[in-house]
């Protein structure tokens, strides 16, 4: 049977967005507008950024519309007025009041980047690295008015690997998801009547990112803090203090334990620049120095050898400045 072409909004901003947005543009739908974040300033210049998902949609010839808010009535009626079959959600950034989501003839589905009800919420790829899980995911979603709630329509999973970052993972669910949500779209209303109430008693809260989480304390254990260091990459990027320097680490691997204080540096060669932590050792393997770029530890041994040098300690942590 000739798959039906829907009539489709898609709401979403980031990159992650904008793959799925392109995934849709080049299906057999029917695309008939396309919702995103207000331009917003960013960079040094504070220059009026548009976003990833805007850019795709102007390529394409879209209609773009950029509310602030989806809560006034002539917001909402304006999105009923379009006839949406259905509305794709991925990344939107904004809440979806309970007008918007009875408006699409079929509702609004969502995309979201874990294995729901884990990680429900605006970090699920950082948390789910953060925490040692051994798998992550996409889940199709048919929206209700909860966070991350709704019954769930189809899922697949994706391994988290002893050398996955947020970076990596991010862009295996893109590649994920998208197929995924055109199998969905396929048989819409099958997977619909067939969609699974989550359990909110294994649901866990992926809360946002702060800069502050970044600053490593190394009294946690080796294995924590390369997790955390995997999770933050490459935002906000894990640092610590080391001689009054705000050293940003980008890469490191958990190693066998020592006798030495929390923070103590044990070695620097080649293969990386070893710290004591409160469980094993953290070898640090790619890191930056203020006003520089990201190197591997070899090269910046190179040039600022006696920084790391065995015996001096790092800021144990962010209480050390109370």
């Amino acid at each position: 049977m000739a798959e039906t072409s829907l009539r489709i909004l898609f709401a979403g901003t980031p990159e992650f967005s904008a793959l799925h947005l392109k995934a849709l543009i080049d299906s057999k739908h029917q695309l008939i507008g396309v919702y995103t974040q207000p331009d917003r300033p960013a960079g040094r210049g504070k220059k009026l950024q548009t976003s990833p998902v805007k850019n795709l949609a102007l390529e394409a010839g879209l209609a773009v519309y950029q509310p602030a808010s989806l809560k006034g009535q002539a917001e909402q009626q304006q999105l009923a007025d379009l006839q949406a079959d259905v509305m794709i959600v991925v990344a939107y950034g904004l809440i979806l009041p309970q007008a918007i989501l009875d408006a699409p003839r079929l509702g609004c589905l969502n995309v979201h980047a874990s294995l729901l009800p884990r990680w429900r919420g605006a970090a699920p790829i950082q948390r789910a690295i953060e925490a040692g899980d051994p798998v992550s995911g996409i889940t199709i979603m048919q929206m209700d008015a909860g966070l991350d709630t709704g019954a769930m329509l189809a899922t697949a999973n994706c391994p988290i690997q002893a050398a996955t970052t947020a970076a990596s993972l991010h862009d295996q669910l893109a590649m994920m998801g998208a197929p995924l949500l055109l199998q969905v779209l396929s048989r819409l209303n099958d997977y619909q009547l067939q969609a699974t109430t989550q359990d909110d008693a294994l649901s866990t809260y992926a809360r946002k990112i702060l800069k502050s989480e970044a600053q490593l304390d190394w009294r946690h254990s080796a294995t924590q803090l390369d997790q955390t260091v995997r999770a933050f990459n490459p935002f906000p990027v894990c640092f610590s203090t080391l001689a009054g320097e705000r050293v940003k680490i980008w890469q490191a691997s958990p190693a066998a334990a020592t006798s030495a204080e929390p923070g103590t540096i044990i070695s620097a060669d080649k293969s990386g620049i070893m710290v004591a932590c409160g469980v094993g050792c953290l070898n640090i393997e790619r890191l930056q120095l203020p006003g520089g770029k990201p190197l591997t530890a070899e090269q910046l041994l190179n040039a600022r050898k006696q920084l790391f040098a065995p015996g001096q300690q790092f800021q144990v942590s962010s209480q050390d400045n109370n």
